[in-house]
């Protein structure tokens, strides 16, 4: 049955599309803008924090507030898709941004690191609620034929203010302190965020079932599945759905590492702060930048062998920060890992939704996020033990050793899921 809130008979026939909904849709993309920027204030700052204010030495301790963002957003991810398809994409939005309201101001007067690993926490969650549902609210606003376009937006929105508010932070910090200067950005985008869902973004559930209406694709339904079929789909039984959850995970998984590391890394081998904060902000600077485009290119080219040639760009560009020792061949690997990663992200997201039907598709997403940000948990956990018992070089290297493999995997077990492409494999 139709979720209770509304009476269908009343919805229009046919899906408005993005014309008539762009109002909307353009609060969204700022919305993501605001949740990128608070996590992008961490990834300069908070890997050297931990050594110089707190006294973390070791690697795998100091990149414990990246586990415990991980395993907070994937999880919160999962439950923001159904919380979605059950009570309404607003009210979950709301819930992330007033849990991730105090996330800064614990960083900034944390007395112990374990503060800072509880504000991850929080981010996490913050994060899962108010990404996950921007992403769904998009993809319900926009309808089926420009999935790839409004990923792109959405992420590129997403990304380009992490990089932003990486590079900001950095600069804050060098040229004030490492605390409490950059972190007040972040206190801005939250109030921002939160009032702005409050007063002006609505519900968009509504277009599921006008969707539904309007698609010519045989056996869609109207009833909500069991949670437990939409996992074991999601997570195993489609092919394709499995090739892009592990996929995100191993794409999330880089990000990781390179969140904790890249700063020690690039500091280790001698460069300024300002230097660092440019190379960290480059990454997803070019990622934003490019999903701009990358998602209306899987629009018209298909999602497949996007996401393949961006997991194997991605592991070409690891490789070479390893292989190099100063700040342009550095910057172009950033750049070069910022490109694969900018291919992969909103066409995963794109073929998540092609495969998943309507009604429950944000369950789908949640799902797959689970996964993709589970890959946060992997990354950090696997590079700190490698970084203590082998060295930095052997982290970075052995995470892009497995990223290329995953883009093989793509190669081998994906079906295209792209509308007007050949679809072979795909099950509903």
């Amino acid at each position: 049955m139709p979720s209770p809130h509304y009476d269908a008979s009343i919805l229009p026939s046919s899906h408005p599309g993005l014309r008539k909904t762009w109002p909307q849709f353009t609060l969204l993309v700022l919305i993501n803008a605001f949740v990128g920027a608070i996590v992008g204030i961490e990834r300069t700052v908070l890997p050297l924090l931990s050594s110089t204010e707190f006294g973390v030495a070791s690697q795998a301790a100091m990149l414990n507030f990246i586990v415990s963002f991980g395993l907070t957003k994937a999880w919160t991810n999962l439950l923001a898709g159904r919380l979605s398809d059950r009570v309404g994409r607003k009210p979950v939005l709301l819930a992330g941004w007033l849990i991730g309201l105090p996330v800064p101001i614990i960083i900034m007067l944390a007395p112990h690191w374990n503060w800072v690993v509880f504000a991850n926490v929080l981010l996490g969650i913050n994060q899962g609620l108010c990404w996950s549902t921007t992403v769904i609210m998009k993809i319900d606003l926009v309808g089926p034929e420009r999935r790839g376009l409004a990923m792109g937006l959405n992420e590129a929105a997403g990304y380009l203010a992490v990089a932003m508010a990486a590079f900001g932070a950095g600069y804050l910090a060098a040229t004030t302190a490492l605390r409490p200067q950059p972190f007040w950005p972040g206190v801005i985008c939250a109030l921002a965020g939160l009032l702005i869902s409050i007063f002006l973004v609505h519900e968009t559930r509504d277009f599921t079932i006008i969707e539904t209406r309007q698609s010519h694709v045989p056996n869609l339904t109207t009833e909500q599945p069991a949670f437990a079929t939409i996992l074991w789909l999601t997570s195993w039984r489609n092919r394709t759905l499995f090739a892009a959850c592990q996929a995100g995970m191993v794409n999330n998984m880089n990000d990781g590492m390179a969140w904790g590391l890249f700063p020690i890394f690039f500091t280790l081998a001698g460069l300024s702060l300002a230097e660092v904060s440019l190379l960290v902000a480059i990454y997803p600077a070019v990622w934003g930048l490019l999903q701009l485009v990358t998602g209306i290119i899987s629009d018209y080219v298909g999602r497949k062998w996007m996401i393949t040639g961006g997991m194997l760009i991605q592991a070409v560009g690891l490789w070479l920060v390893t292989l190099t020792n100063s700040f342009w061949p550095w910057a172009g690997a950033s750049a070069l890992l910022g490109i694969g990663t900018a291919m992969v992200y909103p066409t995963l997201l794109a073929t998540v939704s092609d495969v998943a039907q309507p009604i429950w598709r944000a369950t789908a997403v949640g799902v797959y996020r689970l996964w993709r940000d589970g890959g946060y948990v992997v990354g950090a956990l696997l590079a700190g033990i490698l970084a203590d018992t082998l060295g930095l070089h052997w982290a970075i290297g052995v995470v892009g050793l497995l990223t290329f493999a995953s883009g093989l995997l793509c190669a081998f077990v994906m079906a295209e899921s792209a509308p007007d492409k050949p679809r072979n494999g795909i099950a509903g």
